[in-house]
């Protein structure tokens, strides 16, 4: 499928799959979807709630690392120390990654972190900063089975509108059994039907105000 590098509205760039007419951040802004609701609504939600001086945190769709990025700069500016997964089936070339302006917008001192996010190898957990170890999973989502493993989960899968069986109870059961106990995982989706299927599997779900340009976001919390 081609692929090609765009700008969204708050000037940082994303991937774009043309075939599906589908991006792998908001059009809207890619910085401000990642802030909002993986950063805002749920690392500063997680941490507020629980004071932690440490977690464990698994994102599905590592893609382009924004994520980790930021969270990684959150982990050194409060000092606290990150186990972080990211689960990706097909990962996102250099020469992708080397178009992207993350950095120049976020933090232009810390382009030696990026990298080493992007280059460490695969399925092996690499420490990045004493703050922050990476595990990159090239791996099916379907085909995750950690139990009682993660504090968080940044679920940034592909859309149901191009990938609906992404959105399945089947995985929001596996998404559940990787939670801790008062674990959280948070999305940018708002969809009706993953958010009752969620609650049938025991989440407390809370529809938020979604980031620019989407009104509502989900965030589950494992009772």
């Amino acid at each position: 499928m081609k692929r090609s590098i765009i700008t969204t509205s708050d000037g940082s760039k994303t991937i774009q799959i043309e075939d599906w007419d589908e991006q792998y951040h908001s059009i809207h802004g890619a910085i401000q979807e990642s802030q909002h609701v993986f950063i805002k609504t749920g690392l500063h939600h997680f941490l507020n709630r629980n004071n932690p001086k440490d977690l464990t945190i698994l994102e599905i769709g590592f893609g382009t690392g924004l994520n980790a990025f930021l969270t990684l700069l959150e982990s050194q500016r409060n000092h606290f120390t990150i186990n972080y997964q990211g689960v990706e089936a097909y990962p996102v070339t250099l020469d992708e990654i080397c178009q992207l302006n993350y950095v120049d917008l976020i933090s232009p001192q810390d382009q030696h972190i990026f990298d080493k996010l992007h280059s460490c190898n695969w399925n092996k957990k690499v420490r990045i900063t004493s703050f922050f170890e990476l595990t990159k999973r090239q791996q099916f989502f379907a085909d995750i089975t950690d139990v009682n493993q993660f504090d968080m989960i940044y679920f940034d899968a592909f859309g149901a509108r191009v990938q609906p069986e992404l959105w399945t109870k089947h995985i929001f059961k596996k998404m559940f059994d990787a939670l801790k106990v008062n674990g959280v995982l948070v999305t940018y989706a708002a969809i009706g039907q993953v958010k009752r299927e969620m609650i049938e599997l025991g989440f407390l779900v809370e529809r938020l105000q979604g980031p620019p340009g989407k009104r509502h976001m989900l965030r589950a919390t494992k009772k």
